[in-house]
């Protein structure tokens, strides 16, 4: 099932899960009031190029598959922006808090 964009629906990952071999950034969109439901979360390499973009989950829950590596996620809302930096240095999940 996907949200319209091509990826898919976007939930919470629990810390300690199983990724495999992937490379996971995973965390949260929020704002002053909590969770910020349907934010742009857009993924940037560590050139600050553009990789991907997904849809927040009603919750503000995101997720993206990536390569070990530095990288930037951006959530644009209509109530603002935010940004964090993360690196994944190999498999397994990364969590990434956004603030908007």
């Amino acid at each position: 099932m996907s949200d319209g964009c091509g990826a898919p629906v976007q939930t919470a990952l629990k810390p300690g899960v199983d990724t495999g071999d992937q490379v996971v950034l995973a965390g949260k969109v929020t704002g002053r009031d909590g969770p910020l439901g349907g934010a742009f979360v857009r993924l940037l390499d560590a050139g600050g190029e553009f990789t991907g973009e997904v849809q927040a989950s009603p919750e503000g829950d995101f997720r993206f598959y990536a390569a070990p590596g530095r990288w930037t996620v951006r959530a644009l809302h209509r109530t603002g922006t935010g940004e964090a930096t993360v690196t994944a240095e190999g498999p397994g999940l990364h969590e990434v808090a956004l603030t908007v």
